[in-house]
C-alpha cells in the first residue's frame, strides 16, 4: 500500500510518519514538506533524522515541494498511485494570518484544492485532511460538537479550515470520494511548534523575557498531546466513509468529521505553572527561577477564543477512542526533550 502523507516534516505529520513505519513492513510511505520557515527549519530536520531510524527497504520516500504547486502533486500521484492520502501540510498559526494572509490562501486553499482534484483523477481509497478548533469561533455553546453551526470563523486561518471542509464535502459529493476532516485541539509535546504557547513560553523563560498570558489568565485550552493525535489519525485512515446512494440513486457524500482534542480544558495559569514545575525538574530553568516576575497578564489577542473544549463522542463512538493524555505527562515529555535538544552538555 502506498500512502501519501502532506507536512511530513511538521509536528503531527512526522509523528505520524514514525508510527506507520513502526507498524508495517509493507506500507510504503510518500512525504511532501516545503520545509518552509515559518518556524526554526532545524527542528524539521530533526524531525526527518527521526524517521529515518525507522526506515526500512523500500518504505519512505521524501519529497521536497510545495502542495500549491499543481504539476508536482499531479506528478506524485501519478508517480506512486496512493491509497490513502493524509493532508496535513498547511499554513498554521492564528495570529500569523493577520500578518501574512497570502500564505494561507496559497496553501491551505489552492494547495488543498490541488489535493482534492488529484484525488478525483487518481482516485482514492481515503482522503483524511486537518481541520481545526479554530473552525469553531467564538461558539458560545462548549463542548464544542461536530454538529455545531460553524459560520462565523473570527480569523483568516480559521476561514481556511472550514473551507477545506466545504471543498471536500463537494467533492465527496460530485466525485464519490471518501473523506475525513479532523479538527485537532492544541496540540503540544516533544519537538513540537516553536510558535505554541508551551515551546515559546520556555524560550522567553530561558531568556528571562517577560510572558504574556492574554485574556489575563481567563482562557482555557483543551492541549492534547501529539500521541493522541497520531493514534486518533491512525484510527480514522483504516475506516473510511462508506459510499453509498440516497434514495434518489445518488451517491450520499462519504464525508465525516471528527473533533480530536482531550475534552479536559485548562485554564491557561494552571497550564504555566504545570510547565514551569516541569523545566524545572528537567533541569531547562533553576529551581530558584523567580516565575512570578517574568509573567504578564494581557488582553484577548484578534483572532483568538477565550475557550477550546472538544466533544469527541463522535470519536469515541465510532472508534472506542478518546486522547486521554494528561498535561502534566505530556508537558514533561516535552521539559525532557528540550533539555536534550537545546542543552546538551549543560548540566
Amino acid at each position: 500500500m502506498n500512502i501519501l502523507i502532506t507536512g511530513a516534516a511538521g509536528f503531527i505529520g512526522a509523528n505520524l510518519v514514525k508510527e506507520l513505519l513502526k507498524e508495517s513492513q509493507d506500507t510504503h510511505i510518500i512525504g511532501i514538506d516545503n520545509l518552509n520557515d515559518y518556524y526554526d527549519v532545524s527542528i524539521k530536520e530533526y524531525r526527518l533524522r527521526e524517521i529515518e531510524k525507522y526506515v526500512g527497504s523500500n518504505q519512505w520516500t521524501f519529497i521536497k515541494g510545495n502542495i500549491a504547486d499543481k504539476a508536482l502533486i499531479n506528478d506524485v500521484f501519478h508517480q506512486y498511485r496512493p491509497s490513502i492520502v493524509v493532508n496535513l501540510a498547511a499554513q498554521a498559526g492564528v495570529r500569523y494570518s493577520i500578518e501574512n494572509p497570502d500564505v494561507y490562501i496559497e496553501s491551505n486553499v489552492i494547495g488543498f484544492y490541488n489535493i482534492l482534484e488529484a484525488c478525483r483523477h487518481y482516485p482514492v481509497e481515503h482522503l483524511v485532511y486537518a481541520s481545526s478548533s479554530s473552525v469553531y469561533g467564538s461558539n458560545k455553546k462548549i463542548p464544542y460538537s461536530v454538529e455545531d453551526k460553524v459560520d462565523n470563523p473570527v480569523s483568516l486561518y480559521a476561514a481556511t479550515k472550514k473551507s477545506n471542509e466545504l471543498m471536500a464535502h463537494a467533492y465527496s459529493k460530485l466525485y464519490n470520494i471518501p473523506s475525513t476532516g479532523l479538527r485537532f485541539f492544541t496540540v503540544y509535546g516533544p519537538a513540537g511548534r516553536p510558535d505554541m504557547a508551551y515551546f515559546s513560553f520556555t524560550n522567553k523563560l530561558l531568556r528571562g523575557d517577560k510572558i504574556q498570558i492574554f485574556n489575563y489568565g481567563n482562557c482555557k485550552r483543551d492541549f492534547t498531546y501529539v500521541d493522541d493525535i497520531v493514534k486518533g489519525v491512525r484510527l480514522v485512515m483504516q475506516a473510511p466513509p462508506q459510499k453509498k446512494n440516497g434514495e434518489d440513486g445518488l451517491p450520499i457524500p462519504p464525508y465525516k468529521i471528527y473533533n480530536i482534542g482531550n475534552s479536559a480544558p485548562e485554564n491557561l495559569l494552571e497550564f504555566v505553572d504545570i510547565l514551569q514545575q516541569e523545566l524545572i525538574r528537567a533541569g531547562v530553568l533553576p529551581e530558584d527561577y523567580d516565575f512570578d516576575a517574568h509573567k504578564e497578564l494581557v488582553p484577548m489577542q484578534p483572532g483568538d477564543v477565550p475557550v477550546t473544549y472538544a466533544d469527541t463522542s463522535a470519536l469515541t463512538r465510532d472508534f472506542g477512542f478518546a486522547p486521554s493524555t494528561d498535561l502534566r505527562t505530556g508537558l514533561r515529555e516535552f521539559a525532557n526533550w528540550y533539555k536534550a535538544f537545546y542543552m546538551k552538555g549543560e548540566e
